[in-house]
């Protein structure tokens, strides 16, 4: 019988679930192991996290239909400087975590790719029309997306796994 081993979030704990009739797909853990195997703690943050996340549709639609069509920023070139300090950062302590062969490079790389995506998006939808839109296209699809996707990936394949 083909068996497939799931580890839990928070005890990394092995449970092996067995695949019904040789199918090659494991079945659905029962809902009562399925909540023995996954701790209080993770259970109740997850309820509270999907509560907020549908709590902020509203608040999205409000600033949407709330907020001026244009702002004047008094730190702008700080906050242009800070974001890309962050990515600078971000890229340069995954580079050395790998070069060490620290398994917390997946970490830095998952901010990494985040900040990246954050910056192609403001910079896109904060650039004035003409020039300097088009710049900041090209720069997201040419650099910032796609390094983004790259540090995507490379945190999914250099997170820690269990040997089965």
């Amino acid at each position: 019988m083909a068996s497939t081993q799931l580890t839990s979030v928070h005890s990394l704990r092995r449970v092996r679930v067995h695949a019904g009739s040789g199918s090659g797909v494991p079945r659905a853990l029962p809902k009562a192991a399925a909540a023995s195997t996954f701790p209080l703690l993770p259970r109740r943050a997850a309820t509270v996290l999907t509560v907020l996340g549908l709590a902020m549709i509203p608040w999205l639609v409000f600033l949407h239909t709330g907020l001026p069509a244009t702002a004047q920023a008094s730190h702008w070139a700080w906050t242009w400087t800070g974001l890309d300090s962050f990515e600078a950062l971000g890229l340069l302590s995954t580079g050395l975590l790998l070069r060490r062969g620290d398994c917390r490079a997946c970490l830095t790389s998952a901010a990494t790719s985040t900040l990246l995506l954050v910056d192609a998006w403001f910079d896109t939808m904060t650039a004035a029309p003409g020039s300097d839109f088009k710049l900041a296209v090209l720069l997201a699809v040419f650099v910032e997306l796609p390094l983004a996707v790259a540090c995507a990936v490379l945190a999914t394949r250099t997170f820690p796994r269990r040997d089965r």
